[in-house]
């Protein structure tokens, strides 16, 4: 295997875990903001106010872009099928 293969592929599977994991992450960042900012505005400290809410939406995202998510992960899974059967030959 040439090198620009390999950066390609590497490129190609830090692309792939990106498009993943963005969902879940982007809606933790958010409500997570949101609830510090509550927090903050209201002076209450409990530890737990900031967990759940933020546990219940990342689950919810995680449900609602299930489908597109195991769409990106198989399709990825194919195209490095399809590069390790090139590599046999």
């Amino acid at each position: 295997m040439s090198s620009s293969l390999m950066m390609e592929l590497g490129r190609d599977l830090f692309q792939t875990a990106l498009l993943v994991a963005l969902p879940a992450l982007l809606t933790a960042l958010v409500v997570g903001f949101v609830v510090s900012l509550l927090q903050a505005i209201t002076s209450i400290q409990d530890q737990a106010l900031g967990h759940v809410p933020r546990l219940v939406a990342v689950g919810l995202v995680l449900v609602l872009t299930m489908g597109f998510t195991l769409q990106v992960a198989v399709a990825f899974s194919q195209r490095m099928i399809q590069h390790a059967s090139r590599v046999g030959i």
